[in-house]
């Protein structure tokens, strides 16, 4: 019997799911996987990891789900080159659906996998799913990609049409007569056997958040110490178990800011495809040999959240109890490191990619090397945010600082590391010198 195999990786849903969709309208019965890709599990510093303990759940939720509908759902723990090879060795593979990943890994991987499908009689299909534009659908008018942000947000609002935002019918199209089921199937995995501790963080649902929410997102998304403070929807975003077209449907009709941070997801994601390279050079090749201090002390005091500036701490002590980082506290904590700290913002990228439930690699790249001036998007290299005026502006009755900093103000909070008119001057001569020296 000949199969179809779709393959979740970033999509960890059956509703509204391009790839899935494709999958089972492809005219052979489809058996749905995952795999726990040990290219990516291996390298986590810990085995006690709340996102590999989120997608596990999730996994097993795909899997039941599946069952009832009267299908078999496989899961493996290995290198995805070395499960295709098995299954299209065992089975009668028409092809292999997916969705598309634009991350530099999963593009390489998925050429490989294509590659190896190919040679089997398979075809690779990955379908476009977790943007509403990628790639080179939006380029500017000189036949690059867009650059600023402001012109590719005019371009991608002129270019919306409703069918963009359309649901895909997978979930009504996922029954028994479309699915295979594989007697004998091998169990899944276990997070034990994979070597991980159960570990879970608070994550609210996937549902769509509050109507109410989001009409005030625009007034509430820079006070951190608001419960509603934002949507939280975006470790759902990651991976997949809420779609984004829902979430646009919703911010379109709801509130524009909010379109239009989804619409920066959209933009970053784009720019990592076309500038891979980003992921770990900075893009302004002005900036590549900034003399960072990199102080293992200063670092180890900021990811603990003992810099002496009160939003700050606050910030990564959340992120490090929670795995969340409020958008302002986000922006205080990162500008601290790469500019009062001199510290390369690949470390702050690599700290967030480890703690962070929502870090995705292309939002994060994008930001940090913004906030660094690096980026093909980026602030002013020579824009150095003050901690304490970002306090008084965005937490000025301290309910944030109070929540997560309770010592400050008594004299067991320590005093700041690093004076900030000093740490700023030092900052906008360091990358002065850097910027004449590349001329």
């Amino acid at each position: 019997m000949k199969l179809t195999l779709f393959w979740h990786r970033r999509d960890l849903r059956q509703h509204d799911n391009a790839g899935l969709a494709a999958a089972l309208q492809s005219g052979y019965p489809v058996v749905p996987l995952f795999i726990y890709d040990r290219e990516i599990l291996d390298l986590l510093p810990s085995r006690r990891d709340a996102r590999v303990t989120f997608i596990y759940d999730e996994v097993e939720r795909l899997a039941r789900q599946t069952e009832q509908a009267g299908g078999t759902f496989l899961a493996f723990y290995g290198r995805p080159l070395e499960v295709f090879e098995e299954l299209l060795t065992q089975h009668e593979v028409a092809a292999i659906y997916t969705n598309e990943d634009y991350e530099p890994y999963a593009s390489e991987r998925d050429t490989a996998v294509a590659a190896l499908a190919q040679r089997h009689g398979a075809a690779f299909q990955a379908l476009k799913d977790q943007v509403i534009f990628a790639k080179n659908e939006l380029l500017g008018k000189n036949g690059k990609p867009q650059r600023i942000f402001g012109a590719y947000r005019k371009a991608w609002t002129e270019a919306l049409r409703d069918e963009h935002l359309a649901p895909y019918p997978s979930r009504d199209l996922y029954t028994a007569e479309r699915l295979a089921r594989l007697p004998g199937a091998a169990p899944r995995p276990t997070l034990a056997g994979m070597g991980f501790e159960e570990f879970r963080q608070e994550v609210p649902a996937s549902e769509l958040p509050p109507e109410s929410l989001v009409r005030n997102y625009h007034k509430t998304r820079n006070t951190p110490g608001r419960v509603d403070s934002s949507t939280r929807r975006s470790v759902h975003l990651r991976f997949g178990t809420l779609s984004v077209r829902e979430l646009m449907r919703q911010a379109r009709e709801l509130n524009p800011k909010l379109l239009a941070e989804l619409i920066w997801r959209d933009y970053f994601m784009m720019l990592l495809w076309h500038y891979p390279f980003t992921a770990t050079e900075s893009f302004e090749p002005r900036l590549r040999h900034v003399p960072y201090r990199n102080n293992e002390e200063e670092f180890r005091a900021w990811c603990e959240g003992r810099t002496g500036y009160p939003l700050v701490d606050a910030g990564m002590r959340e992120l490090h109890q929670t795995g969340y980082l409020p958008n302002r506290a986000r922006i205080a904590a990162a500008g601290f490191l790469v500019k009062h700290l001199l510290t390369d913002w690949r470390l702050g990228d690599r700290y967030f990619a480890d703690k962070l439930l929502d870090y995705d690699m292309s939002q994060n790249v994008g930001n940090w090397q913004w906030m660094a001036g690096t980026g093909v998007v980026a602030a002013p290299w020579f824009r150095v945010y003050s901690p304490q005026s970002q306090l008084e502006q965005y937490d000025p009755d301290l309910a944030y600082v109070k929540r997560w900093v309770p010592e400050y103000g008594t004299s067991a909070y320590p005093a700041p590391i690093v004076d900030h008119k000093f740490a700023r001057d030092r900052a906008i001569e360091t990358l002065r010198a850097a910027y004449r020296a590349a001329q």
